[in-house]
């Protein structure tokens, strides 16, 4: 298995040596069933060393949002995209694939809806809705979802109907996630037909745009193998400019990616309460929709009238 998860189902068994009675045994018992469970699930994907591109229909468009660090605002982006995709019309999926415990998006639906089957006993896919979106999450009884257990993409499709759209925030620990990205939280950012478009959440730092080139040297490997779609957008949170002297600091990965930066502004609301039930603020939308509208998710803006369009429907408006 992939080393992000042998730690992760020892740090498990290691916090349930330190919580129960029985210690070691009982932590022994947990480890072990963790590591079964992230290798049985792994197996029902793609190999993560198999150069296979992966078959993303009824998918839609498949938009992997990744954070340079922990508290970058991957989940806010994720809800944002999705929300201004559903307000449109769209129907829309997304993918929560973080541990529980550390979800941003666990209260982002009203209420729970069923529980299907995965791709083991320990692991299943909670289906709710956020309004018109589908909101899947990964449950587990075992104290950890490594990022290895994520079912493989193929467990979270819809049963019925296809989707126009799904966003997936990956959830776990960037650095780990890209030191092996083809496998649980990573398969989706797995090249594939039609190609994902990762997104890559920041903020407006240094120490975040050091993190962000750090996570696009990680992928840069499986990138150049032709395996993984390297982010195409960089999503700055939290402010509405590059404050003086951050943006120089760009390493020459995300400086690929700082002419088409979008920055989504600091609300409030969301920074207090984070991702609620309730439709996220229009501000925050409108940030993001443009980057919507070149991938041709969303109609273009409507062009001004000129003079003469204009002139014909005063002709139109007066003769009806």
């Amino acid at each position: 298995m992939p080393t992000a998860d042998v730690v992760a189902a020892v740090e498990a068994g290691q916090l349930t040596a330190a919580r129960t009675r029985s210690g070691e045994r009982a932590g022994l018992d947990v480890a072990t069933r963790t590591g079964r469970a992230a290798g049985l699930v792994q197996r029902q994907g793609l190999d993560p060393a198999s150069t296979a591109r992966a078959d993303w229909a009824g998918f839609g468009t498949v938009i992997p949002v990744l954070a340079a660090s922990p508290g970058a605002g991957a989940s806010v982006v994720t809800t944002v995209l999705a929300d201004a995709l559903q307000l449109a019309g769209h129907r829309s999926l997304v993918v929560d694939a973080a541990d529980p415990a550390r979800s941003g998006l666990a209260s982002a639906a009203r209420s729970d809806g069923p529980v299907l089957d995965g791709p083991h006993p320990s692991v299943r896919i909670r289906m709710s809705c956020r309004a018109n979106a589908l909101v899947a999450r990964v449950e587990s009884d075992l104290p950890v979802i490594t990022p290895g257990m994520v079912p493989p993409p193929r467990f979270f499709k819809p049963t019925s109907g296809s989707v126009q759209a799904t966003v997936v925030d990956l959830g776990h620990d960037p650095w780990r996630v890209a030191a092996h990205p083809l496998a649980g939280a990573g398969a989706w950012v797995r090249a594939g037909t039609p190609m994902p478009r990762p997104v890559l959440v920041c903020r407006a730092s240094r120490p975040s745009l050091l993190h962000a080139e750090q996570v696009l040297a990680r992928l840069e490997a499986f990138t150049a193998a032709g395996t993984v779609t390297s982010p195409v957008q960089l999503v700055v949170v939290g402010a509405t400019r590059w404050p003086a002297g951050v943006a120089g600091c760009a390493g020459r990965r995300v400086s690929a990616l700082l002419e088409d930066a979008v920055f989504l502004p600091h609300d409030p609301d969301v920074a207090v309460s984070g991702i609620t039930p309730e439709v996220t603020p229009p501000r925050l939308r409108e940030a993001l929709v443009p980057v919507l509208q070149r991938w041709e998710l969303l109609p273009p803006p409507a062009t001004p009238a000129g003079p003469v369009e204009r002139m014909v429907r005063a002709v139109k408006g007066a003769l009806s």
